[in-house]
């Protein structure tokens, strides 16, 4: 059992609260042990019977739930820093996509990386995630568009998983895009993702979502639906990729499907948002993702203040957003989608583990929650999010045990 003590600000970030709620307690305790959080208050209340047990001093700091990354493509082969130029030299996303770049050039790199070298490179990526205080990540697939590839990188997950602290959650997006094989055929690639592929996913339990890519480009609002519901009866939770380019039904979709989450919705329309606002289905920002494409920020405050609950994420992928950053994108989400501190805390807290099914588990600083716990160099939220650094986390629990001892 440990205890930390002499806490500055503690922000327990509970699930039931509204989303500007993170609740926050000035000069703080709270108890832990591997089997998770006992007892959060006011030092001034800590119990007589916690007395005696390991007591650690955080020195006035920010303690915060361990982050959770609810969107990322963790596993990818090579990069794709010539689209950067191309962007800034004012080639549009789509442009780059139809000479052959975007996504094909990494489904291409991935098919011809072996599980090895795909393991390697996002063991690399994870240990510089964890020491920004990510204790969580969902990670998704679809950069191999073929049976033998699109499994390959769920089982990289599998083995990640075993391998490192930071707890996967594994999304399959065969349905990213229709690759080159299956240009003139597309009904035959969506009944190799409905017929062989997402059944074969469930059966081994590689993935806890199916996700899907609804854009000019991508996929059609009746193709997802389809492959959606096919991943639906597999037992499947069911995500969608909306409105990120366009606006074209997909925050609709996601909500009369009962998605756990919609995301990207840069182009989100009004009814859209309401749809969201009724399902419950959360709507998670990438503002990295804004940033490098120079394309629009989610209009955070109008889905806030419609009832929505707002996740952020980093998008973290080799094209759009090559980036783990998630406090950048916190700080991003605040300055470009009008969210305060505390939501955006809630964002990458709770909110996010609500867009991975998971908020009565972790997320959250109360008792019986996981004791993922992140210790930022900072006397508050509104500081550390307003004085941006390199890496203010000092310190990482994960399920009760140090990953990052406090400095």
């Amino acid at each position: 059992m440990t205890v930390l003590g002499n806490i500055g600000q503690l922000a327990t970030c509970p699930a039931d609260t509204l989303q500007q709620d993170a609740g926050l307690i000035n000069k703080a305790a709270l108890v832990f042990d591997e089997k998770g959080i006992l007892w959060v208050g006011s030092e001034l209340q800590l119990p007589s019977s916690f007395s005696g047990h390991e007591f650690i001093d955080c020195g006035q700091r920010l303690v915060i739930p361990g982050l959770v990354d609810c969107h990322t493509h963790l596993c990818f082969g090579g990069w794709r820093g010539d689209e950067f130029e191309m962007r800034l030299q004012g080639r549009s996303y789509q442009e780059i996509a139809a000479a052959g770049g975007g996504i094909r050039s990494t489904v291409a790199a991935t098919r011809a990386s072996s599980a090895e070298q795909l393991l390697e490179k996002a063991l690399c990526a994870l240990a510089g995630i964890l020491d920004l205080g990510v204790t969580t990540l969902e990670c998704k697939s679809g950069y191999g568009l073929e049976e033998s590839a699109e499994l390959k990188q769920l089982q990289v997950y599998r083995q990640l998983d075993d391998l490192q602290a930071v707890e996967l959650i594994p999304t399959f997006l065969g349905a990213h895009m229709l690759p080159d094989e299956y240009q003139q055929d597309r009904e035959a690639y969506i009944q190799l993702l409905c017929n062989l592929l997402i059944p074969e996913v469930s059966k081994h339990e590689l993935a806890r979502f199916c996700d899907v890519f609804v854009e000019d480009g991508a996929f059609t609002l009746t193709e997802a639906r389809t492959i959606l519901g096919a991943a639906k009866q597999a037992g499947l939770g069911l995500k969608v990729h909306a409105d990120q380019l366009s606006s074209g039904g997909g925050a609709q979709l996601a909500a009369s499907l009962g998605a756990v989450s919609a995301e990207h919705l840069e182009y989100v329309d009004t009814e859209g948002i309401k749809a969201l606002a009724e399902a419950g289905t959360v709507a998670v920002s990438l503002p990295l993702a804004s940033l490098y494409l120079n394309e629009r920020y989610l209009p955070a405050r109008e889905m806030l203040d419609a009832g929505v609950r707002v996740a952020v994420a980093t998008d973290f992928n080799p094209g759009s957003a090559p980036s783990y950053h998630l406090p950048l994108a916190m700080t991003l989400a605040c300055l470009n989608q009008k969210m305060t501190p505390q939501e955006v805390l809630k964002g990458v807290t709770t909110v996010a583990a609500r867009a991975i099914s998971s908020e009565q588990r972790i997320g959250s600083l109360l008792p019986g929650y996981n004791a993922d716990i992140a210790i930022i160099d900072a006397p508050s939220v509104n500081h550390w999010l307003y004085h941006f650094r390199a890496n203010a986390c000092c310190g990482v629990i994960k399920s009760g045990k140090w990953e990052k001892s406090l400095r």
